[in-house]
C-alpha cells in the first residue's frame, strides 16, 4: 500500500506526545502503517487473532445494515494519546446517547473526564468505561458494524478481518459484544475469510454500500510483511458482504492517489439515502481530479433506492495552515470524516478561513442537527498528522428497535396549481400506528399537520401539501408512532430540522447549453477511471474514440447515441500504456472534436 507523504513527518511529534500523555503505554501510530511501526512489529512479534465470534453469516432473512444517520444506542471510542480531543467527543456525545470507552485505566480515564481540564468538569452520566486492551485510538476501522437481522429486529454486530498487525484491536468487537449482550459475526473464517476497514464503507440503510477499490486489493490473494491477504474475485466478495450486511449493490471507487490509506470516509460522507457529501479541491489539485472523476463514475452507474440521481453536495477541503495541499506534502485535512451522533454532528476542523464554511455547508445541509465542531489541528495534539480525524476514531451501534423513516426530499418545482405529494417508508418491528406530515411555510411559526394514508400496506405513506404561489418556500417533516407507542421524527431534530422546497415563478429562464460538446477530460494526467463529460444542445449519433500517438484505435467508449444535456463517458487509464493519447468525438454528419489526454 502507498503511504500518504505526510505521515513520517508528523510521527515524530506524535511519540513525543505519546511519551508524556495520559497512557504512555499506548502509541498513537498513523492509521496507514509506517516504517516506524513495521520495525516495532516485527522486534516485538505478532500474533494475530485466529478465530473469533460467530465465523457464518447471521442466520437471518431480511439483513440490513445501519446506516450512521440512524438512530444511536452507543457511541464507542478507544482511550488513548489525545485526551482532550475525545473528551470533546465524550461531552457531546453523552447528551445524545451512552458513550462506551475501552480503557486499559479506568481510574485515569475518570479523573481526566471529572477534571476542570480541556473544557472543565464532566459528569459521567451516560458514561460506560470499560476495561480493555488495545493498540490504537482507530476504532472505526477496527469496529463493528451495526446490522438488523430481521430488517429493523434481530440486532447483531458484523466485523470483518482488520488490515493492520493490531490485534489487540480486532479484538475490540468481542469485547463490545459481550458488554452490549450483542452477538458478533465476523468474516475471520473461510470461504467468508475477508479483510475490510470501517473508514472505508458506508451503507444507506437500504443495501447499498460505498468503498475504495480497496477492497479489492486487500483479497486478490496477495501479500504483504505481516499477512497473506484473502483470496477472493470480485463476484465472491459482493457475495460475502450480501451474505453478512445484506448489501445487494456495492460500488467501488479507484483509489486516490494522495489519499495513502484510501479510506473513503477521508473524501465523501453519505448525509442521507440521496445525499453526497464530498471533498472538494482548487481545480487540478491533490485528489480533486480523481474525486470528480469517481463522481462522475457514481452518477452515471448507480442511483439512489429510489431510483434517482445522487445529489452532490461539495465542501472545500483546506490545505495545511503553513504547507500545502496533499500533493505539496501538505496533511490531508477534511471535514467530510464527521460522525452523526443522532441530532448532532461532530465535525473536525481546522482555523476558521475553511471552518466557517464547512459549517455553514453542513447546517445548510442539514437543517437543525447540532454541528459541534472539534479542533482537530490547532490544539497541541493534530490528530490529522496521521491521516485521521472526528469519524475515524468513533463508533455507533444503532437501537434495538430503530423507528425508520426514509424520505426522497421533494425538489423545487413550478407547480402552483396541483397539491404536492409527499410519500415516505416507515417500519417497526411492532408495525406503524399512524404517520403524520407537518408543514409550514415559516418554520418558526404554526405547522399544519396531515394524517398520512398507509399506500399500499408495504410500509410506504402518503399525504399532499395544498399548493402554493410562486415565491413560496415550504417546509415539511414526518413523524412516525410505532404500534409500541415509539414516536420518532425524520428529519431527526424536527421540529427544529426540516426539508424545503421553492414553488418557483415559471417566467424566469434557464440558460443554454455550453456550446462545447465535449469538456476536458479529468484527471489528466490519467492513471484511473478517467471522466470525460458531454454537453450536448441536442441529442445525436456518432462515436467517442481513444487514439494513441502513432494514430492507432485502442477504444471506443462509445458509439450509437448520444442523449442532448448532460452526460460522461469513461475511460480506465490504469488498462492503457504510459504516454499521450487523443480523444476524438464525431457525430455521424462528420462534425468532430477532439482533446489531447496524458496517461502516466
Amino acid at each position: 500500500m502507498n503511504l500518504s507523504l505526510n505521515l513520517n513527518r508528523g510521527l515524530t511529534a506524535v511519540f513525543l506526545t505519546a511519551c508524556t500523555a495520559l497512557h504512555a503505554q499506548h502509541v498513537t501510530w498513523p492509521q496507514a502503517i509506517t516504517k516506524a511501526e513495521r520495525n516495532h512489529v516485527e522486534r516485538i512479534g505478532f500474533e494475530p487473532v485466529a478465530s473469533r465470534g460467530i465465523e457464518t453469516p447471521p442466520p437471518f432473512d431480511s439483513l440490513r445494515t445501519a446506516a450512521e444517520w440512524e438512530e444511536v444506542e452507543a457511541l464507542t471510542i478507544s482511550w488513548t494519546s489525545f485526551p482532550c480531543i475525545q473528551k470533546q467527543i465524550v461531552a457531546a456525545s453523552k447528551q445524545e446517547c451512552t458513550v462506551i470507552i475501552f480503557a486499559d485505566d479506568v481510574g485515569e480515564v475518570e479523573n481526566y473526564l471529572t477534571s476542570s481540564t480541556c473544557g472543565g468538569v464532566m459528569d459521567l452520566e451516560n458514561v460506560e468505561i470499560v476495561s480493555a486492551e488495545y493498540n490504537s485510538i482507530w476504532i472505526r476501522d477496527y469496529g463493528a458494524n451495526t446490522v438488523y437481522g430481521s430488517w429493523n429486529d434481530d440486532r447483531v454486530l458484523v466485523d470483518w478481518m482488520y488490515n493492520r498487525p493490531r490485534p489487540d484491536d480486532d479484538a475490540i468487537p468481542d469485547v463490545l459484544g459481550d458488554h452490549m449482550g450483542l452477538d458478533v459475526y465476523t468474516t475471520t473464517a473461510e470461504p467468508n475469510d475477508l479483510m475490510n476497514t470501517g473508514g472505508n464503507w458506508m451503507s444507506d440503510g437500504f443495501g447499498t454500500a460505498f468503498a475504495s477499490e480497496l477492497i479489492l486489493e486487500e483479497n486478490d490473494g496477495g501479500s504483504s510483511w505481516w499477512t497473506d491477504f484473502p483470496d477472493h474475485s470480485e463476484t465472491e466478495i459482493d457475495q460475502i458482504i450480501e451474505d453478512f450486511h445484506g448489501i445487494d449493490t456495492y460500488i467501488k471507487m479507484p483509489v486516490l492517489p494522495y489519499d495513502g490509506i484510501h479510506h473513503i470516509d477521508m473524501h465523501m460522507k453519505l448525509l442521507d439515502e440521496s445525499t453526497l457529501l464530498v471533498a472538494e479541491y482548487p481545480m487540478g489539485i491533490a485528489d480533486g481530479p480523481q474525486i470528480n472523476a469517481n463522481m462522475d463514475y457514481v452518477l452515471a452507474n448507480y442511483t439512489t433506492k429510489w431510483g434517482t440521481p445522487f445529489d452532490i453536495i461539495r465542501i472545500p477541503s483546506p490545505p495545511e495552515q503553513g504547507g500545502g495541499y496533499p500533493n505539496q506534502n501538505g496533511w490531508y485535512l477534511t471535514y467530510t470524516n464527521s460522525v452523526f451522533v443522532n441530532n448532532t454532528i461532530l465535525l473536525p476542523t481546522y482555523y476558521t478561513a475553511y471552518d466557517t464554511t464547512a459549517i455553514r455547508i453542513y447546517e445548510e445541509a442539514l437543517p437543525g442537527y447540532e454541528v459541534v465542531g472539534i479542533d482537530c489541528d490547532n490544539n497541541g495534539s493534530a490528530i490529522i498528522s496521521l491521516s485521521g480525524a472526528i469519524h475515524c476514531i468513533t463508533h455507533t451501534v444503532g437501537v434495538d428497535d430503530p423507528l425508520m423513516i426514509s424520505h426522497l426530499a421533494l425538489p423545487d418545482t413550478e407547480d402552483d396549481q396541483n397539491d404536492y405529494d409527499v410519500e415516505a417508508y416507515l417500519s417497526h418491528r411492532s408495525g406503524i400506528q399512524t404517520a403524520t406530515l407537518h408543514w409550514a411555510t415559516d418554520p418558526t411559526g404554526e405547522w399544519t399537520s396531515v394524517s398520512m394514508i398507509n399506500a399500499d400496506y408495504l410500509g410506504n405513506w402518503i399525504a399532499s401539501i395544498p399548493a402554493h404561489p410562486p415565491g413560496t418556500t415550504l417546509h415539511y417533516y414526518i413523524e412516525g408512532q410505532a404500534n409500541s407507542g415509539k414516536v420518532g421524527n425524520r428529519p431527526m431534530p424536527a421540529p427544529d430540522g426540516w426539508w424545503s422546497f421553492e414553488v418557483i415563478d415559471p417566467t424566469v429562464g434557464i440558460g443554454e447549453f455550453d456550446a462545447s460538446p465535449m469538456a476536458a477530460a479529468y484527471p489528466n494526467p490519467a492513471s484511473a477511471i478517467t471522466s470525460i463529460p458531454m454537453e450536448l444542445r441536442s441529442g445525436t449519433s456518432g462515436s467517442l474514440v481513444v487514439y494513441n500517438a502513432l494514430g492507432a484505435q485502442v477504444d471506443l467508449l462509445h458509439q450509437g447515441y448520444f442523449p442532448a444535456g448532460s452526460s460522461h463517458y469513461f475511460l480506465h487509464a490504469n488498462q492503457m500504456a504510459s504516454g499521450p493519447y487523443l480523444i476524438v468525438f464525431q457525430t455521424d454528419e462528420g462534425q468532430q472534436w477532439s482533446q489531447h489526454l496524458m496517461v502516466k
